[in-house]
């Protein structure tokens, strides 16, 4: 669904003569690996400072004003409904940012992932989303 909007809109600015900004990839700061692949999940900004609270590791983390990207291993979108606030970037790349994503965290080791399901659970929380698989087992 999230695409579908996302897709209808890029349209309607195209169709407005609208400039469309060309993705960007999240880059990782120099030293850091990517054992697992790279992908990144978008959330609103406002929602950034109270995750950080709750996360027990926070990776790599940007903003580019309206949102925080949030990076996280490859595929951590498998089985996941992330809640409808949210946008998963397959290859941590950012197509409608009009500049480039600044990092606001960096971890202290090498590794730039946060956990993708306490980052679920907490983007959950502060949505007030029932996780999905919750709601398959009160179906």
């Amino acid at each position: 669904m999230n695409s579908l909007v996302r897709l209808s809109r890029q349209r309607q600015r195209q169709r407005a003569g609208a400039p469309t900004p060309p993705p960007l990839r999240l880059d990782l700061p120099e030293g850091m690996t990517e054992p697992l692949g790279c992908d990144a999940v978008a959330v609103p900004a406002a929602f950034g400072p109270r995750l950080m609270s709750r996360l027990p590791r926070v990776g790599c983390v940007y903003e580019d004003g309206p949102r925080w990207w949030w990076i996280v291993p490859a595929d951590s979108d498998v089985a996941m409904e992330w809640p409808a606030q949210v946008a998963y970037s397959a290859g941590a790349v950012v197509r409608d940012a009009w500049r480039q994503p600044v990092l606001i965290n960096r971890p202290e080791d090498e590794v730039p992932y946060t956990p993708p399901i306490p980052l679920y659970l907490a983007l959950c929380r502060v949505t007030g989303t029932v996780p999905g698989w919750e709601r398959s087992l009160s179906a």
